[in-house]
């Protein structure tokens, strides 16, 4: 057995340092959080395999989306699956400000003044539909003028990265060659203008080519990990395709969902090794913790690690 070892913190210590001293600390979610960032440097390191990376839409209205920027900038996964309010946050931020807020403000008194609310992030009106709106008129126009008739999910993604600035997370993934998938992409706002263009266009997004290249990519990997922020959809996506290659190899939970509920985004890793999604022998850990605080630590950590 290893003995347990208080934490000992000097002025200068890094980040990859105090990462290393939560294994040593056996503390709880600060060792889960600590073996993570082990397997996450092995994922990362591993040649032969395909990298997933799926995380909710809540996180990019906040820092962390520079975080999520960062790791997709220098390359480190192969495939995002995310959702719609991903796109919506991650294009309305790129031309207008988030504020500051409380999770306690007055929520009538906000929408009285055409504040929405996201936890304790403040999100005026002109910051998000009216700017998604305005910009997703003008970029599905353009679309539509060079010919475009029927676009994945993915190569929608690629098609507003393009048009944004470095700020942008999409614009990193369309650089990069990074498909972004979203399989619910009628679920926000960028679905809405969607749909609303559909009206007297001809202008299609088909799921299934998404698909296409989930299946191609996935059965011809010889393994595979995934880096799993919260739950729901995009997380589900991630494991339902890893099932056809026999599961993943690497895996690494972020999540504040409680297990006893039986949803999916509170599931652990072992559930999905009983259907397959990940191998039994597969490096795997869940960190239940708020991903915008261990998210931070987890990139700073890698950076030192990986670069």
């Amino acid at each position: 057995m290893e003995k347990v070892k208080d934490f000992e913190i000097k002025k200068g210590k890094t980040a990859d340092e105090i990462v290393k001293q939560m294994r040593e600390s056996g503390g709880f979610t600060a060792k889960n959080l600590s073996v993570g960032v082990d397997i996450l440097e092995a994922m990362l390191k591993d040649k032969e395999a395909l990298k997933f990376l799926s995380f909710p839409a809540c996180i990019i209205a906040t820092g962390t989306r520079g975080i999520i920027r960062e790791m997709l900038k220098r390359k480190w996964f192969s495939l995002v699956v995310t959702t719609c309010g991903t796109l919506d946050h991650d294009l309305a931020r790129c031309y207008r400000d988030y504020y500051q807020g409380d999770f306690f403000m007055d929520d009538s008194q906000l929408h009285k003044k055409g504040i929405s609310r996201i936890g304790n992030i403040l999100v005026p009106n002109e910051s998000y539909g009216e700017i998604i709106e305005e910009k997703m008129i003008q970029f599905l126009n353009e679309i539509y003028s060079e010919g475009k008739r029927e676009l994945a999910t993915y190569e929608l993604c690629w098609e507003i990265g393009k048009r944004l600035n470095e700020n942008s997370l999409l614009y990193w993934c369309w650089k990069n060659g990074i498909p972004v998938i979203v399989p619910g992409i009628t679920d926000g706002a960028v679905g809405y203008q969607l749909w609303q263009f559909s009206q007297d266009h001809d202008l299609k997004v088909n799921v299934l080519k998404d698909e296409k290249l989930l299946s191609d990519t996935v059965w011809s990997a010889k393994k595979s990990g995934a880096l799993i922020v919260g739950g729901g959809i995009s997380k589900h996506h991630v494991l339902w395709w890893n099932l056809f290659k026999r599961g993943l190899d690497y895996a690494v939970y972020v999540t504040t969902a409680v297990e006893y509920d039986g949803s999916l985004s509170g599931a652990r890793p072992r559930e999905a090794v009983s259907w397959g999604k990940i191998r039994e022998k597969a490096k795997m850990t869940t960190i239940e913790a708020d991903a915008t605080v261990v998210l931070p630590l987890i990139f700073a950590a890698l950076l030192e690690r990986v670069g």
